[in-house]
């Protein structure tokens, strides 16, 4: 049986990766880390338009790789649609190649970290919390715009993983 891709996604300092850790040690799958930290890292740069495409192509390729792994979920610490989100922000438009990945990749559960845990920041690839406050907005329009159902998960990390729980039981 495949394993059903979960999405994760929300603003910078909102859980993501905490929450994606802790789903595949309860769930005992595997699952993938943001990119873009490591891009961060490696280039000691943050990202320009350009680089857009290829952070969400690697990501989805990572997902991939993944799937051979993962055990009834794969849960995936960010998606194609939050670098979308991001280059619109920055960078005031999507590009073609970004926007065509977005429309052809899915994912069986959206789960959508509120920010309501303490805002940390974390070098070159942390934007500020006014930014942060301007891309939960633009998420939530574009899963509106998409037609996407989600999860809007909050609380502490216990809390968050009941309410997944819970979604993935039913």
């Amino acid at each position: 049986m495949k394993a059903l891709r979960v999405a994760i996604v929300g603003t910078a300092s909102s859980g993501k990766s905490t929450l994606a850790a802790a789903l595949a040690t309860r769930y005992q799958t595997v699952w993938v880390r943001e990119y873009l930290r490591e891009f961060v890292d490696v280039q000691a740069r943050v990202p320009v338009a350009a680089d857009q495409f290829p952070i969400a192509s690697m990501q989805v390729a990572r997902e991939e790789a993944a799937l051979a792994g993962a055990r009834r979920y794969l849960f995936c610490d960010t998606t194609p649609l939050m670098t979308a989100i991001y280059s619109r922000h920055y960078f005031h438009g999507i590009d073609a190649r970004l926007a065509a990945l977005v429309e052809r990749h899915r994912y069986d559960v959206t789960l959508v970290c509120a920010p309501d845990i303490p805002w940390v920041a974390d070098g070159l690839q942390r934007e500020s919390e006014d930014v942060s406050r301007i891309v939960d907005a633009m998420l939530f329009e574009e899963l509106e715009a998409r037609a996407i159902p989600y999860l809007l998960v909050s609380g502490s990390l216990d809390a968050r993983l009941a309410q997944v729980e819970e979604l993935l039981q039913n």
